[in-house]
């Protein structure tokens, strides 16, 4: 890391191909991406952490965000707490109105 830090600190290693260290830049950075994909992988959130991050992004609190989203507030803490999954037509609103990955909705 100290290296990769050192070679982009030249601003000509990162745009040109040229230059002596652009090479050595993008191996060391190809390596260190395999290495944190292989050992350090990042988890997409869950509903919950993804809902409350929005949340919070938006100022909602739970009984605006039922309203938004058409829900009772019960139903929201059901879904903030694990409890229950969102049917899919909620499913759907949470994704379009929350802007988050159906993916992360649906949990695939």
């Amino acid at each position: 890391m100290k290296r990769i830090e050192e070679l982009l600190s030249v601003p000509e290693n990162i745009e040109n191909p040229e230059a002596k260290g652009y090479v050595e830049l993008n191996l060391l950075s190809d390596m260190v991406a395999d290495y944190e994909e292989k050992y350090h992988t990042i988890q997409p959130p869950t509903l919950s952490e993804a809902i409350k991050l929005r949340m919070h992004e938006r100022g909602l609190n739970q009984k605006a965000l039922s309203q938004y989203l058409g829900v009772s507030s019960s139903r929201i803490s059901e879904y903030l707490n694990g409890k229950s999954e969102p049917t899919l037509k909620v499913a759907r609103e949470i994704s379009r109105k929350l802007d988050i990955e159906a993916s992360i909705v649906l949990g695939v």
